[in-house]
């Protein structure tokens, strides 16, 4: 009897919200295809917050985007899958998608102004959500709007209700962008830079919310980032994504503790006092190349420390490092 108790308690923390493997999103241009998401691949436990770091420009909010089956054209998802819940997002239907859409996965945008319509009170646009998902009565939806504005932190939601979005503080609308992704109790949560223009206070806040959620429901969370800091301290497991493709994958312990990437490394060298004999901040040399003018062989060796003649030919293969670990680099090849 204690032996099937541990087996179950197993399965359930190995338990995946969604599943994603050979990802590609390409965007068709004037002078030909770029490779926007390029053979991406990583799974989410249930009830775990994964980070997916990179500068900008790498490719996170495509990601994303491709995952809600949301990429504005010309851009196109080319194949892989995406399995969520049993079912390959892939596949669905347009109606199929809208269904998940809000409802079984939350999206919270990196701009609450722009992300929120000025001209629509702020308990109008959280109803929304839940009257295009449930059968529920204009006084329920009304009711439910007034539940989740306590739940995201206002002590007057009666009055936050009847607001506009300019009428409230960066930090206040995100919380409203929150209490919109959260509205129908989603078992996904996908995060694009939730914190960008907040102060520390209201950053903190907002992190803090966010945990609650996903403790308190069993909500899974991807959490787009560039801030390692933030990571560090909320998240569960990293993705490192570097011009369309993911470099590392590990949990964040492992990868705070020993990164394996060279780019990794850059990322982690870059935070002050991130090693407590350093007094300067270290910056990767060179920037992130246009996904239009990409280098042959690895995408990051032109900026490369460790570079090697065979590493400006041929793309690594992702090699297995442990458990739940691995990474894209010559270095571990042999």
């Amino acid at each position: 009897m204690h032996r099937v108790k541990i087996i179950k308690e197993f399965l359930k923390v190995k338990e995946i919200t969604i599943k994603i493997s050979g990802l590609h999103t390409e965007i068709s241009t004037d002078s030909g295809t770029i490779k926007a998401v390029d053979d991406v691949g990583f799974h989410i436990e249930k009830g775990k917050v994964l980070g997916l770091i990179g500068e900008s420009g790498s490719g996170k909010t495509m990601t994303a985007m491709s995952i809600l089956r949301l990429v504005p054209p010309p851009g196109r998802i080319t194949r892989g899958n995406i399995i969520f819940e049993g079912r390959d997002l892939l596949n669905l239907t347009k109606k199929e998608m809208e269904s998940i859409r809000g409802n079984r996965i939350g999206m919270i945008f990196q701009e609450p102004m722009t992300a929120l319509n000025p001209v629509i009170r702020i308990g109008e646009q959280i109803g929304e959500t839940i009257a295009f998902h449930n059968n529920l009565s204009r006084s329920d939806i009304k009711q439910r709007v007034f539940e989740l504005l306590r739940q995201v932190g206002f002590e007057d939601p009666e009055k936050r209700y009847i607001q506009y979005p300019h009428q409230l503080s960066g930090g206040q609308r995100q919380r409203v962008l929150i209490a919109i992704a959260i509205s129908c109790n989603p078992s996904l949560l996908i995060a694009d830079e939730p914190t960008t223009a907040l102060d520390v206070a209201t950053e903190s806040q907002i992190l803090y919310l966010l945990r609650q959620l996903i403790s308190g429901q069993g909500m899974s969370m991807l959490f787009i980032t560039h801030n390692l800091n933030i990571m560090r301290r909320f998240g569960d497991y990293v993705c490192i994504m570097y011009a369309g493709r993911i470099l590392e994958v590990g949990s964040v312990e492992d990868f705070f503790s020993e990164p394996l990437h060279p780019y990794s490394r850059g990322l982690l060298d870059s935070i002050f006092a991130f090693k407590g004999d350093e007094t300067r901040l270290k910056a990767i040399p060179g920037f992130v190349p246009k996904l239009s003018d990409l280098p042959e062989g690895c995408k990051f060796h032109p900026r490369c420390m460790y570079v090697m003649p065979i590493c400006k030919k041929n793309e690594p293969e992702a090699k297995k490092i442990g458990e739940d670990r691995w990474v894209r680099c010559y270095l571990y090849q042999n």
